[in-house]
């Protein structure tokens, strides 16, 4: 038992990135517009390297609260700053409106390392994040183990920390052996973690693209994977077919342990997120479907 409550109605929430062009922001504002038809709890927007895509993240932010009405959630990480820059950034985001986090440590660029008047974990974020105000916040939980985690049970033990600290919930790196997800959300809370554990779910928009990235944050890829997605990178829409079919079915066998709710890596391509939530029963408008 996954410890979480069966029967209830799902949630879904969906991220994105910020585009690097004017004619991105366009496409990802069409791409929105799309999404909000699986009526999404809210949707976070997340936030480069070193706070390299600060900007950037902050336009997303709010186009996407203007456009919807709904609730956007801000990446933040600990990484190129100090806290009183943090804290500064924090306060603005809740002056703006802004009441949901997800907090994280980041990525360190190559050769850098966080900085020494700064937050040193994700933990100690969501800690000063709380005295700044009363933001809602999400962290991060790693069902294949964190790359840099000394072990399993350190991991998680960070897990706790975090969640501790005053985080609401964790959302899951995106994991495709479901056993694995299942499995991992029993240890925590066989270790005393009752806070929701929303599993990641990442949609294959490209299996080369995935393999690579999948390979930098420790999600590994399992050989049926492989042999599914065979070739599928040059018939994209085939691809898409597979992928809503592969990801519907993990969030099937989630629900009926129990899981009831979901966030989506969207990779800002509405088709096959939406094409899950419809699988999974959540009255998206059929107009919606398959948008360009």
């Amino acid at each position: 038992m996954t410890g979480q409550t069966p029967d209830h109605q799902i949630a879904v929430s969906f991220e994105l990135f910020p585009p690097k062009t004017e004619a991105g922001m366009k496409t990802l504002a069409r791409t929105v517009d799309h999404l909000e038809a699986a009526a999404p709890e809210y949707f976070s927007v997340t936030y480069g390297a070193g706070g390299s895509t600060r900007d950037r993240t902050a336009k997303v932010v709010d186009m996407v609260g203007g456009r919807t009405g709904l609730p956007v959630a801000h990446h933040l990480t600990c990484v190129g700053a100090s806290r009183a820059q943090i804290d500064e950034q924090a306060k603005e985001l809740w002056a703006s409106g802004i009441r949901k986090i997800v907090a994280l440590r980041g990525d360190l660029p190559e050769g850098e390392s966080l900085a020494e008047d700064g937050y040193h974990d994700a933990a100690e974020l969501v800690a000063g994040l709380r005295n700044v105000a009363d933001f809602d916040i999400s962290v991060a939980a790693y069902p294949e183990v964190h790359p840099e985690a000394a072990s399993a049970q350190s991991d998680l033990d960070h897990l706790k920390r975090k969640l501790d600290a005053g985080a609401s919930r964790a959302i899951t790196q995106y994991a495709f052996d479901t056993d694995t997800v299942l499995r991992f959300i029993d240890r925590a809370r066989d270790a005393g973690i009752t806070a929701p554990i929303v599993p990641g779910i990442m949609p294959v928009a490209n299996f080369a693209s995935l393999k690579r990235f999948s390979q930098g944050c420790g999600a590994s890829i399992p050989d049926w994977m492989e042999e599914m997605f065979a070739g599928l990178d040059e018939t994209p829409e085939m691809r898409a077919m597979v992928a809503t079919s592969v990801a519907t079915q993990q969030c099937q066998r989630l629900m009926a342990a129990g899981v009831d709710a979901f966030h989506i890596y969207t990779l800002n391509k509405p088709d096959v997120s939406l094409a899950i939530c419809r699988a999974l029963g959540l009255p998206v408008r059929a107009e919606t479907e398959c948008a360009a």
